[in-house]
């Protein structure tokens, strides 16, 4: 993986070293699967509950470690939601303890890289102060929190299957990686119902505000999901913004769990089954893209024949 520098409205955070300068680009191709078996076997869920950083260990051991996931030597990207410049307890970004468990256990598996990074919506200065993630990483050697929001730092992809986007300009640092890690807040979104780990592939586009506009929005986002599939989904619940979303602010409820799975749809779904949305129980198939992944076989959505362990951190 080439480094360049990139200028300062970028705002690339080396953690350890303050504001950086080198950021990491890469030359490869989509298909980031992981090892989840679409539309067959159960899929294995790890609920776990307890503090959101030992929920994210036990959560990740509960999958069989982080070992399982990240090769020693890997390069490892991990796409948390850092999209709006507001405190944790707000609950529109992922819980910075969530983040760093999981940069800890990459290096611990013996990763070559790690880097942390998403498309903000807004000023990305704030956002990495605000949301308490730019502290938590501070003084791990190595590792890179980084937004980018300039076009040279996206790559064209196709999509061949697609229902209404036939394309997208994706990260090329997701692109290039061994490893991808979703870890998204859970919470709700005015436009697609709730934004989980697939609602949050919108971070890693270029042109995220287009899909409002010039596309279907799930279908959109399930287009993204036949070909950019995290190897491992952690989603923050431990507090979950139930209206008002994504940007809040909102009510908030404090189910105090993160979910594991190898199955990005599978996870979304299962989150959906243990919150309160606008008030009440949502099952999976009323939000509109999860119903849409479940039916063009991209994971599973029947929760009730999910084979979920539960574990206290």
């Amino acid at each position: 993986m080439s480094e360049r520098v990139i200028n300062r409205r970028e705002f690339i955070y080396q953690t350890g070293a303050g504001l950086g300068l080198a950021a990491a680009g890469c030359l490869a191709g989509p298909g980031l699967l992981g090892d989840v078996v679409y539309g067959g076997e159960q899929p294995s869920l790890v609920e776990a509950s307890g503090a959101p950083g030992p929920a994210t260990r036990a959560a990740v051991k509960g999958l069989g470690g982080m070992e399982r996931f990240v090769a020693k030597g890997a390069k490892v990207v991990i796409k948390p939601n850092m999209s709006f410049s507001n405190p944790p307890e707000m609950a529109t970004t992922t819980h910075p303890e969530v983040v760093k468990a999981l940069v800890e256990m990459c290096w611990a598996a013996g990763a070559s890289k790690v880097m942390v990074l998403d498309h903000t919506l807004r000023r990305p200065e704030d956002c990495l102060e605000r949301t308490g993630i730019r502290a938590a990483l501070a003084g791990m050697p190595k590792t890179l929190l980084l937004v980018l929001t300039e076009e040279r730092f996206f790559k064209a992809i196709d999509i061949p299957n697609h229902r209404t986007l036939p394309s997208a300009m994706v990260f090329k640092d997701v692109l290039d990686a061994d490893t991808f890690i979703a870890a998204p807040v859970a919470k709700s979104h005015s436009s697609a119902g709730v934004s989980l780990s697939m609602k949050g592939m919108m971070g890693i586009i270029y042109d995220r505000r287009s899909w409002h506009s010039k596309y279907e929005l799930d279908s959109a986002i399930v287009d993204l999901a036949t070909v950019i599939k995290p190897k491992l989904t952690v989603i923050d619940a431990t507090r979950m913004l139930t209206t008002g979303g994504p940007g809040g602010p909102g009510e908030v409820i404090k189910p105090e769990k993160v979910i594991a799975c190898t199955d990005m749809v599978a996870a979304d779904a299962y989150t959906v089954s243990i919150g309160t949305w606008y008030g009440k129980q949502l099952a999976p198939d009323q939000i509109k893209h999860i119903k849409e992944a479940g039916e063009r076989k991209l994971g599973r959505i029947d929760v009730d024949k999910f084979s979920v362990t539960k574990v206290k951190a």
